[in-house]
């Protein structure tokens, strides 16, 4: 505690805020890159006019209860104020709209990443680059506003994500970390800087609209980690410590968007590595060691905070369905008067997930509470459906649904790992899927035919990940690679618990997904007929 303390009051501590799409986490590291406090705010975007957004007031607003829940929770650990510190961090969900004149006044309300009103611009930028943009990229959404006629296009003086708006307000430079400049516009991994062949194709595109403007002028500067990227000015301190007792003059590390965080925080920046994010939804990255040979809409092309070729796969659906049965066991468990320990009931039922037959015994599952792009679904009906003599047993329902939750992200991955034949050494596995031991570990092991590793710090999230990038920045050694500081100084001896997929559990995945892709009319129909 008191080596802790005298961490904090030298000002040798880190700080990682991270603005995700439910709370604003403000977590605190000590020199061995250990979490030592943190402060969290939770916010909500709106539907206003049709988009989904966040005001102004409620990013600061939440940016500074967040820092001073932190504050609150040093001060009550350690009984220390902090004045200073070695390095600051800021991170957010990717992607998104804003835009500024040249007085830095914003020309139209946040358009963040969950807004699908970009089809058009999408369709057409991924056709005119020969490179998949996804509708949540700034690039689709600028393209947007222009095939609209919206009359602030004309005006634009910088165009940025939520993490660059908040790094420009604090620090006064109009910078991105690689990462998260590779959800705005696509980027050249040999010069690791926006691709200059689409900025110009780009420009050529809109040079009839007589803008005074070119791409590569409205948007922010590309910096790789550990890469300078200026300092907390003394307008910044106070707009983050509405105390006053922070000082101005601490260096702050490229803002990165979340998949960045998320690399970080799970250790898997390095080339033939990945992890897999397994909740709500579920995402699959993996570090490529070079370009697909063709585009694929399932695969979004994204870098790593140091700017290698990332392949994401990205789905909408996970966990819901399979928690919703969960639920019903419960309510069922809670009919005969017994009373049930959410823990125990998850653990006991994945687990007899694990006796069940390989290819889930003729069972078939639909988990899709929302559409799927990957499968062309833009609605989603969660469906349960059998034969009469499939093998209808409680280990095979729980297996199926378990297979369900990650059908689709195999789907996405099968292109990246079998027609593309990218290597992928060591997967990481992180989110509510893989709380009971073993279990979803297995069950993405088999999925995706390679190593996967769960490790007990996975849990700590981006704004550790974006802390550990800030302190990088600052302690990283002469020529110190951000793989070789990750290894060496933070999970040094934590390689976390590896499991190998079973080729038994591998073929039975690779046949039930035959028979999950041979019944997508029967979810179509679900869809199509309960409106």
């Amino acid at each position: 505690m008191s080596e802790v303390k005298d961490t904090i009051m030298n000002g040798k501590a880190v700080l990682g805020i991270e603005f995700g799409s439910t709370r604003i986490k403000a977590v605190l590291i000590g020199e061995d890159n250990a979490p030592i406090a943190s402060g969290a705010h939770d916010w909500e975007n709106r539907l206003e006019d049709g988009i989904w957004t966040y005001t102004l007031e409620d990013i600061w607003g939440g940016l500074q209860d967040s820092y001073t829940k932190m504050a609150e929770d040093v001060k009550a650990k350690y009984g220390a104020e902090i004045t200073n510190l070695a390095a600051i961090g800021f991170s957010a969900m990717m992607h998104g709209y804003m835009v500024f004149d040249k007085s830095g006044e914003l020309l139209v309300p946040f358009r963040t990443w969950r807004n699908t009103i970009t089809e058009q611009a999408s369709e057409q930028l991924t056709e005119l680059f020969a490179y998949h943009i996804p509708q949540r990229w700034s690039i689709a959404h600028l393209d947007q506003a222009i095939l609209n006629g919206e009359a602030h296009t004309s005006k634009i003086d910088y165009l940025v994500t939520l993490a660059g708006y908040i790094h420009w307000q604090l620090t006064g430079k109009k910078v991105l970390g690689v990462g998260e400049a590779s959800g705005m516009f696509p980027i050249d991994i040999k010069t690791k800087d926006y691709n200059q062949r689409m900025a110009e194709q780009f420009d050529a595109r809109i040079a009839d609209k007589g803008f005074s403007w070119k791409l590569r002028d409205i948007m922010p500067k590309v910096l790789v980690a550990g890469e300078d990227a200026g300092s907390l000015t003394e307008e910044g301190a106070k707009k983050l410590d509405v105390s006053g007792k922070l000082q101005a003059g601490i260096p702050v590390c490229p803002p990165e968007g979340d998949a960045g965080t998320g690399m970080a925080a799970t250790n898997s920046v390095a080339v033939r590595t990945g992890n897999v994010s397994a909740g709500t939804s579920v995402f699959g990255m993996v570090v490529m060691e070079k370009e697909l040979s063709k585009v694929y809409e399932e695969i979004d092309l994204v870098t790593t905070p140091t700017g290698n070729l990332v392949g994401m796969v990205h789905c909408n659906n996970c966990t819901s369905d399979l928690n919703a049965w969960v639920n019903l066991f419960k309510e069922f468990a809670e009919s005969f008067g017994m009373t049930v320990d959410m823990n125990q009931l998850f653990g006991t039922l994945y687990n007899k997930a694990l006796e069940g037959d390989k290819d889930c015994g003729g069972l078939l599952a639909y988990n899709y509470f929302s559409g799927e792009h990957v499968t062309n679904f833009e609605a989603g009906r969660p469906l349960f459906v059998r034969k009469p003599d499939s093998s209808f047993n409680l280990a095979n329902f729980m297996r199926v649904h378990l297979m369900a939750s990650l059908s689709v992200l195999k789907t996405g991955l099968n292109l990246m790992l079998k027609e593309e034949g990218v290597k992928v050494d060591k997967m990481l596995g992180h989110g509510g899927l893989f709380k009971t031991k073993g279990v979803g570990q297995s069950i993405l092991a088999a999925a995706i035919d390679a190593p996967v590793f769960v490790m007990e710090t996975a849990g700590e999230g981006g704004a550790w990940g974006i802390a550990l990038l800030a302190s990088y920045m600052v302690h990283k050694a002469e020529g110190e690679s951000l793989d070789d500081y990750l290894n060496n100084k933070v999970f040094a001896g934590q390689e976390g618990t590896r499991m190998d997929p079973d080729p038994a559990d591998v073929k039975g995945f690779d046949e039930f997904l035959a028979v999950y892709t041979a019944g997508l009319p029967i979810e179509r129909a679900a869809v199509d007929s309960l409106k």
